[in-house]
């Protein structure tokens, strides 16, 4: 279980270099580890001016972005999708070479 150190270590890193931040996310979405996403979303919510900001922004309620960041979150795709933005991120497609393709 990662500490409050951790975290905060993790939302300076944030703040520091934002692009890290897009290639951390980048890299647990590839592998689906859902837990590993919920948790460093929360590290960034801490980095974007904290969870009530982050809430606001995003047009939730602190409660509902609490709860869908807890480790038992399971966030809907327009939740995930305004939580990113107020990060001025977003989910994006992109293509993936299929190695069993046929040329």
């Amino acid at each position: 279980m990662r500490d409050r150190a951790h975290d905060e270590a993790m939302a300076e890193m944030f703040r520091e270099d934002p692009a890290y931040a897009v290639q951390l996310l980048n890299s647990i979405l590839e592998e689906g580890d859902q837990s590993e996403l919920l948790i460093t979303l929360r590290q960034m919510a801490k980095a974007f001016g904290g969870v009530p900001t982050v809430a606001e922004t995003a047009h939730l309620s602190t409660t509902q972005l609490y709860r869908t960041l807890s480790p038992d979150g399971n966030p809907v795709l327009s939740s995930l999708s305004a939580i990113l933005k107020a990060m001025g991120l977003r989910l994006a497609v992109q293509s993936v070479r299929n190695p069993h393709a046929h040329a």
